[in-house]
């Protein structure tokens, strides 16, 4: 399975209050590996994100965002600040085709 992973900070800022400043997403699977982590979009992935019916984000925003392959399995995700900071976050995942 293919998933595409967002966390929305600067498209959601006006629907969410007090979103984290500068955040960070990591992946973890069912025996705490971390398999990967992010913490500036890329704007290469706009092209993914349509085919999955989501939004593009700015380029260089504090967006976080990533795409992995995973097999089947349990899947954890941390969202934090990468400068310790506290606040909202939202995470949407995706499976992409």
């Amino acid at each position: 399975m293919t998933i595409e992973l967002i966390h929305f900070h600067e498209e959601r800022r006006r629907v969410i209050l007090g979103t984290l400043a500068d955040p960070k997403r990591r992946f973890f699977n069912s025996a705490r590996t971390k398999i990967d982590e992010n913490d500036t979009y890329v704007s290469t992935l706009n092209e993914i994100f349509a085919s999955v019916g989501a939004f593009p984000l700015a380029s260089g925003g504090k967006d976080a965002a990533l795409v992995v392959t995973l097999p089947a399995g349990g899947y954890t995700v941390q969202v934090h600040g990468t400068d310790g900071g506290t606040g909202s976050a939202t995470v949407e995942i995706y499976e992409l085709p």
